[in-house]
């Protein structure tokens, strides 16, 4: 167990403006339902949040939303560049190498999310998704990943949250030691695994971590069914090209910082 303990007034925070980040504004007992807080708290924290110029209050209709100071946060950042011109070429290069579906996903909120994919271009992709999925963090491959080899400050902010979530997928969250060990044993492989099951086949998903400075930029992600490569051999096979992949993604980023075309996009640490 780490030593450093989450300050728990700023992870509520976090919480309400995840909350207005997932609606067209809310209420006060709207956001204290979800975040499963008493409203007077929760209406201290919005108060606060619009004090600071995150949120304000709607005088039409009493609800809460977020302001343009929330995008400030992402400065320096340009997703888009991140993803068309350093991501996509690694993951389609990837995906032509290993023929099954080769994902790319980074955090958002407390949850991941994939902004890339190259199901429609594999030929062994059983179901077809599109970037824009999100994923839990703890029943999947991308999520353990992040999870295990992010700053810890930040693990203990996300686990936090997701103990008071009353989510199927969240519930991990309230076995501790299971946790732990699915995380240390992630570390020391030095890659996330996870089964899932589909209508036609199980698949299992198999992830390894972008880092840079010590922050976990995203995943990578390599899917594929378990009657056709069994997670041993799935994992000599598929595991060091996507360590690979992980690598040149990082090189090319770090390059792009040093000598930037335009503006090169710049991680945002979070804590």
């Amino acid at each position: 167990m780490e030593s450093t303990r989450p300050i728990r007034a700023l992870v509520r925070g976090l919480d309400a403006l995840t909350t207005l980040n997932q609606r067209n504004g809310a209420t006060v007992s709207e956001i204290a339902q979800q975040i499963r807080l008493p409203r007077t708290t929760t209406y201290r924290i919005l108060e606060t949040l619009t004090h600071a110029g995150y949120v304000y209050r709607d005088p039409a209709d009493d609800r809460y939303r977020l302001t343009i100071m929330v995008h400030r946060l992402a400065d320096g950042f340009d997703d888009d560049a991140w993803v068309t011109q350093i991501a996509r070429p690694c993951i389609d290069e990837l995906g032509k190498e290993v023929m099954w579906p080769v994902a790319f996903a980074s955090l958002s909120g407390t949850q991941m999310l994939v902004r890339e994919t190259t199901d429609h271009r594999s030929p062994l992709a059983i179901e077809r998704f599109s970037p824009g999925l999100r994923l839990p963090l703890l029943t999947t491959a991308a999520g353990r990943a992040h999870l295990a080899f992010c700053p810890a400050e930040q693990r203990e902010s996300l686990l936090e949250i997701l103990r008071r979530s009353t989510n199927e997928v969240d519930k991990l969250a309230h076995n501790r030691p299971e946790l732990d060990k699915i995380l240390d044993d992630t570390r020391e492989k030095g890659y996330a695994s996870a089964v899932h099951t589909r209508r036609v086949s199980d698949e299992i998903s198999i992830a390894v971590p972008v880092v840079v400075e010590d922050q976990v930029m995203a995943t990578v992600v390599v899917r594929f069914a378990e009657t056709a490569v069994p997670l041993k051999i799935a994992a000599e096979r598929f595991v060091p090209k996507l360590r690979d992949a992980a690598h040149r993604i990082k090189q090319t980023f770090m390059e792009q910082q040093l000598n930037p075309p335009h503006q090169a996009p710049r991680p945002v640490p979070v804590r």
